[in-house]
């Protein structure tokens, strides 16, 4: 059955024309960068330390970065990448700590799951795809969803009520408990932020609501998707070209 993961309801919604061209077209888009080989470091190195195995956090960091610049085919030894390994001293510590001070009202926290899988049927012809970073049930029984961003020094209030961002998590809560067959009520969202520059508060945990109203409009918003890419609808957005890797080339000129 095809599937649609959050990444490429999220091209669709910039611009249905790029969907086309990556997930129709099979057109090669993406781009690595050090930012992104550096979150992807980040990303397995406190995954690894969350499952309890017994790795050196900056050794392991630095060899999977080193990896993913290889894969991007971007120098080691750039002056960001060299700031980015210092920049990340320090980080590893931070994990634990504020996990245990963010649910200390709720009687602590246990792990359920580290990249917990998600294939859940949508409708009768497609089913949703991801991958949640961690899901932690505090001393309650309740869920928590938790997905790890890093940024340079934090986010401002627009950017954490961003439906662009916000919607990955509020369907990630509604797919997990239709995968589990419990109530939505019973688990709740957030996002960690893992910042880089920042000098204070490093890692910052904060709640995204995502009750039913706002339920239903992603669920309404993600059939309206599947509807116009069966349909063939592909419209090209101007206000997206800015940092479009296809702009002014031969597939969308």
């Amino acid at each position: 059955m095809p599937h649609i993961s959050y990444s490429e309801l999220k091209n669709w919604s910039e611009c249905t024309w790029r969907h086309k061209l990556i997930y129709l077209d099979r057109i090669e888009s993406f781009q690595g960068s050090e930012h992104t080989c550096y979150g992807t470091a980040v990303h397995d190195t406190v995954e690894h330390m969350l499952l309890g195995e017994s790795i050196e956090p900056y050794e392991h960091f630095n060899n999977v970065f080193n990896e993913e610049l290889k894969k991007a085919e971007i120098l080691e030894d750039t002056e960001l990448c060299k700031d980015m390994r210092q920049q990340v001293v320090g980080t590893f510590e931070l994990i634990k700590p504020a996990l245990d001070e963010y649910f200390s009202s709720k009687g602590g926290w246990s792990l359920v799951a580290t990249e917990q899988d998600l294939m859940e049927r949508v409708n009768d012809s497609y089913k949703f795809k991801g991958f949640i970073d961690l899901i932690l049930k505090d001393g309650q029984g309740h869920y928590h969803i938790i997905d790890w961003k890093t940024c340079s020094w934090g986010w401002n209030a627009r950017k954490k009520n961003d439906i662009l961002y916000t919607r990955q998590l509020i369907l990630y809560k509604h797919f997990y408990a239709q995968k589990l067959d419990i109530s939505p009520r019973t688990v709740s969202t957030h996002f960690g932020l893992i910042k880089r520059t920042a000098k204070k508060n490093r890692i910052e945990l904060f709640r995204i609501t995502s009750g039913e109203r706002k339920t239903k409009n992603s669920l309404d918003f993600l059939d309206k998707a599947l509807y116009n890419i069966t349909k063939g609808r592909h419209i090209k957005n101007k206000l997206s070209c800015k940092f479009c890797p296809f702009v002014s080339t031969e597939h969308c000129s």
